[in-house]
């Protein structure tokens, strides 16, 4: 496109500014495509739609800068001088500045700095300003006053604390790079806000924790119950569908528009139809011109698509004369076969999601239901990718066709997938090419997406694009709830509002809080977080890596949960047993201040809240969960497991190996009774199937017996005191 001619500083100033006729692609480092030209930083219109490598979540709005809005020509000199210095911190009219940027900001990162630019500087002029120099901290203090609250659909006053920070950005931007604006600038010395940092202004903190809340359990586990069941059965079938319906389309659009294609063909092309037993297809929607053929739904044709019917005599169109000629025939087809939608007749049974029977995957649909389906099941992908991977929105924004790898067969039944793709936070301009290690599911979510673009989409289409997740979500969730979705067994999904990061945050905590239960149906989470660390080896500072931090953190905050809990159990009376429980039950002493005169006397003796609190954080980190107990990880030359698998080296129990009853670092707690209880009466139930021959298999049940109700015991031994201690305490 041809930018507008714009004056330059030259104008203005009497001085040229350093970043006159400027190519903005070519300084910032990003491609432009062939036979395209980038913006121009003389031009008053930044278009960065020609740019390659951009993130693919930007809007072309967002592209399109379009600083031709601020009203003072002489401050769209400031601001384009401004956003490049942003952009571009090794020009080097910039490098020398003392209060400028040293990390470049990339495109994206500057679009809400580029809105925020002309809101302030054309609220500036509605407010008589002229000159930069003007403004004080009474203006500043007014603009963000104003800029603080707003109001939501019912007219109730909302703050706006992060528009706020936005705009005090800009507001001290322009005083920390003073010294580079050539045609106007605030006066020397000045620093808005009294010098406070945007944030500070915005009354914004840093959370001690995340704040982002997980996705509720009643919406996660028949949310992704549905994806998986939608993807993995309905998804051979509608793809297949649509390419059926694109290619009838275009066939039927191709065909001549003929006056007339006689009379013999028209009824014979109806009574094949009649002869073969379809339906004739109902017509989409009952438009003027169709009304003016059939009148009221009296008429033995109302809703026949008398399109289709002449398309079935290969022919275009059908002309309103042929009407009285085939009505009689018409008339007496409809009656015998009736009237139908045209798409996903016969359609081919099921099983329903909640295994109560087969069904057909679809009744009949009219065209425009069809056209939810692929919708409905790119959302479906989207999910599972999301939900089982931990990726952020960008980097979901950036899978393209192509992005599977080949499967690695490692052994058999052992197959390892990946996805390649793109990280875009904190990454610059395009991000950088990364993968990731994905469960089976995955790859065959990701599979379908391909398969969903278009039937001649070149490799390196995005699957996704731009995600709008909040639209693409609610007709997700409204199918699943609606009759076709009841109709396959789906349970229905809650109405509350969910995100994206949710999900990942979701994944976190439920790897973090292990054996917890499952992510949902059908996905065990031990075979999530094998495939998340799989990609931390792989690619160690990836994605995954930066995901399995988060779960840490989790996990660290899990463990010190626990150990609090088992903390409150012991001063209550309740005790540990297992190997370990001697030593944990005197470390509960030590917290718990019940020291001997002896020990208050030694070095080393807690006497700080902060030093207690080190002490706790260091002593749940060496706590692992195990399904039916606790494994303090001490020592590994003390582990079990290590000397049972020849790793005696390890920094980690391998819990899938544990025997608790044997080793030195394992707890068994109140908690894991259940667990325990259910195990004799399997066993028990295992023994009495046992034929008389089988003795070898009824020692090793026996012995198995044993030791599960020595281990109830001894958990019952040492929760016995609770009872005690509570009747003492009512006394």
């Amino acid at each position: 496109m041809t930018a507008p001619a714009t004056a330059t500083a030259t104008e203005y100033s009497g001085g040229t500014s350093p970043f006159a006729g400027l190519d903005l692609c070519r300084a910032i480092g990003i491609a432009v495509a062939p036979g395209s030209a980038g913006p121009n930083f003389d031009h008053d219109v930044w278009d960065f739609n020609s740019a390659t490598g951009l993130a693919a979540y930007l809007a072309s709005s967002h592209k399109r800068w379009n600083l031709a809005a601020i009203r003072n020509p002489r401050w769209r000199i400031v601001a384009k001088e401004y956003l490049v210095a942003l952009m571009v911190p090794t020009h080097e009219a910039v490098r020398d500045l003392p209060g400028a940027f040293r990390v470049a900001r990339t495109v994206s990162a500057c679009v809400n700095r580029h809105y925020e630019l002309i809101r302030w500087l054309n609220w500036l002029t509605d407010n008589g300003i002229t000159h930069l120099t003007q403004v004080d901290d009474h203006l500043c203090d007014s603009y963000i006053a104003e800029r603080r609250t707003s109001h939501d659909k019912n007219g109730a006053i909302i703050e706006q604390r992060g528009a706020v920070n936005n705009a005090a950005h800009v507001v001290t931007g322009l005083a920390q790079y003073h010294d580079l604006f050539t045609t106007d600038h605030y006066q020397p010395g000045f620093r808005p806000f009294a010098g406070r940092a945007a944030s500070a202004v915005a009354g914004l903190s840093t959370p001690a924790e995340n704040s982002t809340p997980p996705v509720p359990v009643e919406i996660l586990q028949p949310m992704l119950a549905a994806a998986l069941y939608l993807i993995d059965t309905l998804g051979p079938h509608v793809v297949p569908l649509i390419r059926g319906v694109e290619a009838e389309r275009k066939r039927v659009n191709q065909l001549p528009h003929l006056r007339s294609p006689g009379r013999d063909v028209l009824l014979g092309s109806i009574e094949k139809r009649v002869s073969e037993g379809r339906p004739f297809n109902r017509v989409p929607s009952r438009v003027e011109t169709i009304k003016k053929y059939v009148v009221d739904e009296s008429d033995p044709l109302w809703g026949i698509s008398l399109r289709d019917v002449a398309a079935e005599a290969g022919c275009g169109h059908f002309r309103s004369e042929w009407l009285p000629i085939v009505r009689p025939a018409l008339e007496l087809a409809v009656a015998r076969v009736g009237i139908e939608e045209p798409i996903g007749r016969d359609a081919a049974l099921v099983t329903r999601a909640d295994g109560q029977g087969q069904v057909p995957w679809t009744r009949p649909l009219s065209e425009r239901h069809a056209r939810v389906l692929p919708d409905v099941l790119r959302t479906a992908c989207l999910l599972v990718i999301a939900a089982t991977t931990g990726m952020r929105a960008s980097e979901l924004s950036e899978l393209a066709k192509g992005c599977r790898l080949p499967p690695e067969h490692k052994a058999p039944g052992l197959t390892r997938y990946r996805v390649a793709g793109t990280i875009i936070k904190n990454r610059g301009h395009g991000g950088e090419p990364d993968e990731w290690v994905v469960l089976a599911e995955v790859h065959r979510a990701v599979a379908l997406a391909e398969q969903l673009l278009d039937a001649d989409a070149e490799p390196g289409t995005l699957l996704f694009g731009r995600i709008s997740f909040k639209n693409t979500y609610a007709t997700f969730r409204t199918w699943v709830s609606s009759p076709p979705g009841r109709r396959l067994g789906l349970a229905p999904i809650p109405d509350s509002p969910i995100e994206l990061r949710m999900l990942r945050r979701t994944l976190a905590i439920e790897l973090a809080y292990r054996p917890g239960g499952l992510l949902a149906a059908k996905l065990a989470l031990k075979h999530i977080s094998v495939v998340t660390t799989e990609g931390y080896a792989g690619r160690p500072g990836g994605a995954q890596a930066k995901f399995l931090a988060e779960v840490g953190a989790e996990e660290q905050k899990r463990n010190l949960g626990l150990l609090l809990d088992e903390i409150d159990n012991y001063q209550h009376g309740i005790r540990p047993s297992g190997p370990h429980a001697r030593e944990l039950i005197e470390f509960f002493d030590t917290v718990d201040g019940k020291l001997t005169d002896e020990q208050r006397a030694a070095p080393k003796i807690v006497l700080s809240d902060q030093e207690l609190r080190r002490m706790l954080a260091k002593r749940a980190n060496t706590l692992h969960l195990g399904a039916a107990n606790y494994c303090w990880f001490t020592d590994p030359a003390k582990a079990l497991c290590l000397r049972l698998a020849g790793t005696p080296t390890a920094d980690r129990p391998l819990i899938g190996m544990c025997d608790s009853a044997r080793c030195p670092q394992a707890t068994h707690h109140l908690r894991h009774r259940p667990i325990w209880q259910q195990t004799v009466q399997n066993t028990t139930i295992f023994l009495g199937n046992l034929g008389r021959a089988q003795k070898t298999e009824r020692t090793r049940l026996e012995a198995q017996r044993h030791r599960a109700i020595q281990v109830l015991v001894a958990i019952d031994a040492a929760s016995t005191p609770t009872l005690r201690n509570t009747a003492a305490e009512e006394n």
